[in-house]
């Protein structure tokens, strides 16, 4: 009898901001298909019974292999019947190929449901204290993968009103030159929220120059917002009036 896979979103790291959902499914999964940055608090509220499988990827892994590895994984347990939770930081569908197993599942025959999580893009504004679309100053934002820096024409990107790069620390000075080049403000104020809902949270604001130039350290996992909303939390911007 076949079971069922559950691809679930385990947030920013901060058990507290899982959704119910999200921990009635980690108390009954009999196997949990586990990422690298899901947090340790979250892996708490998984019963002790459950096979727990790290498949987390790495830099510089294969990433097609490791993925076919995944859905094997998913696939066989499921139809060995027992209940699988796949378990993704932040959202499943935002940058987490959670659309590509979702269909590998369906395609195989299986049952799939998606929980959703609460992304880093909302977890890193929330801890920056601004707000992504700050009335008054910014209308709409995107979110960019910072790992398909070759692909990006960063041009496209200039007049977004908030900038949020996700996975971009490793390659943040190219980003900050390329940006710069296309036609951002050298001095357009960024803030990079670092593990963003733990306990040791970090802001740095700084200006995409002094990204380019290399200016200012940072320890990912990090998500770098760039736009005037970032200015609102260290006062250097006012409140709109009502």
């Amino acid at each position: 009898m076949s079971g069922v896979v559950h691809l679930v979103g385990a947030g920013p790291g901060d058990p507290e901001l899982l959704t119910l959902r999200a921990c009635r499914l980690l108390s009954m999964a009999d196997v949990l298909l586990v990422d690298r940055l899901v947090g340790e608090g979250v892996l708490r509220l998984v019963a002790p019974t459950a096979e727990v499988i790290p498949v987390g990827k790495s830099p510089g892994e294969d990433q097609e292999a490791a993925q076919e590895r995944i859905m094997r994984l998913m696939i066989g347990r499921c139809r060995a019947g027992a209940t699988v939770v796949r378990l993704k930081g932040g959202d499943p569908m935002v940058f987490g190929r959670g659309g590509e197993e979702v269909r590998g599942l369906v395609a195989a025959g299986i049952e799939v449901t998606v929980t959703p999580g609460v992304s880093s893009v909302l977890a890193a504004a929330s801890a920056g204290g601004f707000g992504l679309t700050h009335r008054g100053i910014a209308s709409a934002f995107v979110v960019v993968a910072g790992t398909t820096v070759s692909e990006l024409d960063w041009r496209r990107y200039v007049t977004v009103d908030t900038l949020v790069i996700l996975m971009g620390v490793g390659d943040r000075r190219r980003i900050a030159t390329e940006l710069v080049a296309a036609g951002r403000p050298a001095d357009e104020p960024v803030a990079f929220v670092e593990s963003a809902s733990l306990p040791d949270e970090r802001v740095v604001h700084c200006t995409l120059a002094q990204v380019a130039a290399d200016e200012v350290s940072i320890i990912g996992p990090a998500v770098w917002v760039i736009g005037d909303v970032v200015d609102v939390r260290s006062g250097q911007v006012l409140e709109e009036a009502v």
